[in-house]
């Protein structure tokens, strides 16, 4: 059947409600599309941890976190920074603060209250959702074709925007099924990655016969985090923090922090190779004395936690990448404890990422982010070729693009009258 609607937004995430609100308010007839029964899914699933919203830091090291894409990206955080998004929450009745890492939260550090706020907000605007309603391309006149649990629905809107979001956390609605239906349309797109992503760890001193970690170290450390630790990495200057092992490899907000360049090294060089200080908070010279001390009849092991304080994990970590030869020579022992080679194989798959880089290019689009071989057919989130690393930027700069398509859109219609 065919329905005629004003404005079509597909995808239910931030971008595309915020989308919504800014047409709405413009007062524009808007239907929101989405695959599943209800809206904001993966919102309200990075809202379990506490919702972080967008981060502190002044404007131009928050853009500067967009990498290579930080010059697309600025004038869509200009017109809807972090000071514009904690004044918008506080609009719907939710108030904000500092956390000491600088990321901003909700008071309460929950979603769902904020969600259901917004929403309240929206269908009091005249916002009309359109639940279970799974978009598959277009239809060969360029209606959209949705999917339905009434079966298939088509829909010719005066203009469309996507929000469809990239491919991590396909269970929540985000599948990247949309990349080959708009580049059978001409629309450039850049392969879909993951990004803020786990890695799995190439063959080690302990299991040197394949990639991974031992059957031993696996079983007896897998969820356990490294901590304090500092990562370095080529293209990635050394940073404090904390990971977490898993059974094949590493990850965790240190790991997310540097998967960019730990990404790229892998695609160019088939791995990549970091190095891990195990002990930040002391020099080398210190770990050198202390390593040196006489240890009498004690075991290494027992040396070790007794001068430095090692945990089990950390004793482990040495066990399973250096040889026994390694470990029992001073000099090349303390070299590894603040300087601890780890060896990558491969990301973890793109399902599994907290977020995706690649996507639409910027090239791609209009400054008003409209395709340039698509008039009237917008897009905006994480569907864009963008990445950032967590810390509330890719919120932010997803609810920014929305309201970027949206008055690029609401501008396109003006004008096509």
């Amino acid at each position: 059947m065919s329905s005629p609607i004003e404005v079509a937004i597909i995808g239910g995430g931030p971008a595309g409600l915020m989308a919504a609100e800014v047409l709405a308010a413009a007062g524009r007839t808007v239907t929101v599309f989405d695959a599943k029964p209800s809206v904001g899914r993966k919102f309200l699933l990075a809202g379990k941890g506490g919702l972080n919203l967008t981060h502190a830091e002044p404007f131009d090291p928050f853009v500067g976190r967009f990498g290579e894409r930080a010059a697309r990206v600025e004038p869509l955080l200009r017109g809807f920074d972090a000071d514009a998004l904690r004044a918008w929450a506080a609009g719907l009745g939710v108030e904000t603060f500092v956390g000491t890492s600088g990321r901003v939260f909700p008071t309460d550090l929950k979603a769902a209250p904020l969600l259901r706020a917004w929403l309240h907000r929206l269908r009091a605007g005249g916002v009309k959702f359109a639940m279970r309603h799974r978009w598959t391309g277009w239809a060969d006149d360029g209606a959209l074709r949705f999917d339905t649990p009434d079966g298939e629905r088509l829909v010719r809107p005066r203009a469309t925007l996507l929000a469809l979001g990239g491919a991590s956390w396909p269970q929540l609605g985000s599948d990247g099924a949309w990349a080959p239906w708009l580049q059978a349309r001409g629309v450039d797109i850049a392969p879909l990655r993951p990004a803020n992503c786990g890695f799995d760890v190439g063959p080690t001193a302990a299991h040197a016969g394949s990639p991974g970690w031992s059957e031993r170290f696996a079983g007896e450390f897998a969820g356990q985090p490294v901590k304090p630790a500092a990562l370095e990495a080529d293209g990635f200057a050394q940073r404090p923090g904390e990971f977490v092992i898993t059974a094949t490899g590493i990850e965790g907000s240190l790991v997310y922090a540097a998967s960019a360049a730990l990404r790229e090294q892998i695609a160019r060089d088939g791995t990549a190779t970091l190095h891990l200080d195990l002990l930040p908070q002391l020099t080398p010279e210190r770990v050198l004395a202390e390593v040196k001390h006489p240890r009498g009849s004690r075991s290494l092991s027992s040396h070790l936690k007794s001068r430095l304080h090692l945990s089990p994990l950390k004793l482990g970590l040495l066990h399973e990448l250096l040889t026994r030869e390694q470990m029992l020579d001073a000099a090349t022992l303390a070299g590894a404890l603040k300087r601890l080679p780890l060896t990558l194989h491969a990301p973890r798959p793109v399902a599994e990422a907290i977020s995706t880089a690649g996507g639409v290019r910027f090239e791609a689009l209009t400054d008003g982010l409209m395709l340039r071989t698509m008039p009237g057919v917008f897009c905006a989130g994480e569907m864009l070729d963008w990445e950032a690393p967590t810390g509330g930027y890719l919120l932010t700069a997803s609810m920014a693009s929305g309201r970027a398509a949206a008055q690029g859109l609401q501008a396109w219609l003006a004008g096509v009258g």
